[in-house]
């Protein structure tokens, strides 16, 4: 049987391409039809609706924007659910509130299926490089048999236990992303402020302790003013709304996520949320980020 792809966005074409490439038995799925035609060329074959692709497939492999996508996919609320999960082995790699996540296991295994929640740490040139690392979450039957598909995405595969404890990890490692990129545009904004290089900057951060891919492709992206998205900043605002929830039922403080999100959030206001999250340096330079 075919392995199955639903949601061909930024991160998802290029994961798929790479499923492609390694030889998998594809078939995939988008709402909109564009993306879909670069993996026909890879030899996938393309469903024309969601039914067709859980007709034809026995794991199916999710990357879709939200909430609302899921359930549309699945058939959630509809006739349709159990006929699409019963026996399947489904994948989730978005980004969701674990007690999202925790239902839809809940109501996949009531109608005979399985579930595997999959999120990953990484943005599009990773994706596209296979350098992806997955947080993996499910019984230990479901992880073992997803654990070959997604080899070829990722560099690596952390089994962290049952379901939500990979969103939870996710919405942790989101945390520190997005404050250190808020924060690395803040240093470059004060660098330029002080009548520093950009380039020499650059190459400080680069040559020392502080370096690491993120912070290199980011500055890199910054002093270019390169905002092509690899992560767009509509999404960098929906993940800290969930870190965001996630730590407000806690009893810790979490200040940096506030101030962070605020300030993604300035730029997307500003019109920029289809940029990369390195544009977030605009709300130093207008001044937004003050307010922030």
């Amino acid at each position: 049987m075919r392995t199955g792809f639903a949601g061909l966005g930024l991160m998802g074409l290029p994961m798929a391409g790479r499923l492609c490439a390694a030889g998998f038995d594809m078939m995939v799925y988008n709402r909109s039809p564009g993306p879909a035609e670069a993996l026909r060329a890879l030899g996938a074959k393309v469903a024309d609706t969601a039914g067709a692709l859980f007709a034809g497939c026995d794991t199916v492999i999710l990357m879709l924007a939200n909430d609302g996508a899921v359930d549309a996919v699945l058939d959630r609320d509809g006739p349709d659910f159990g006929d699409r999960m019963q026996g399947r082995l489904i994948i989730n790699m978005g980004t969701h509130a674990p007690i999202f996540s925790h239902r839809l296991e809940q109501d996949i295994r009531a109608v005979g299926g399985s579930f595997v929640e999959a999120p990953v740490s990484g943005s599009r040139l990773p994706a596209e490089a296979g350098e992806l690392v997955a947080m993996l979450a499910g019984e230990a039957g479901a992880i073992e048999r997803a654990h070959p598909l997604l080899a070829p995405i990722c560099r690596d595969i952390v089994a962290i236990g049952a379901v939500p404890s990979a969103l939870s990890m996710k919405l942790a490692v989101n945390l520190y992303l997005i404050a250190s990129v808020a924060a690395l545009a803040e240093a470059a904004s004060l660098a330029r402020a002080l009548d520093l290089a950009p380039e020499d900057f650059q190459q400080v951060i680069a040559s020392g302790p502080l370096a690491s891919n993120v912070a290199l492709s980011k500055l890199d992206k910054m002093t270019r003013r390169d905002f092509a998205p690899q992560a767009a900043i509509h999404d960098v605002c929906k993940n800290a709304a969930l870190v965001a929830e996630a730590a407000a039922g806690t009893k810790g403080a979490y200040p940096l996520i506030t101030q962070s999100r605020r300030l993604f959030e300035t730029v997307r206001a500003a019109g920029g949320g289809r940029l990369d999250m390195a544009a977030v340096i605009s709300a130093f330079e207008t001044g937004s980020g003050q307010r922030a």
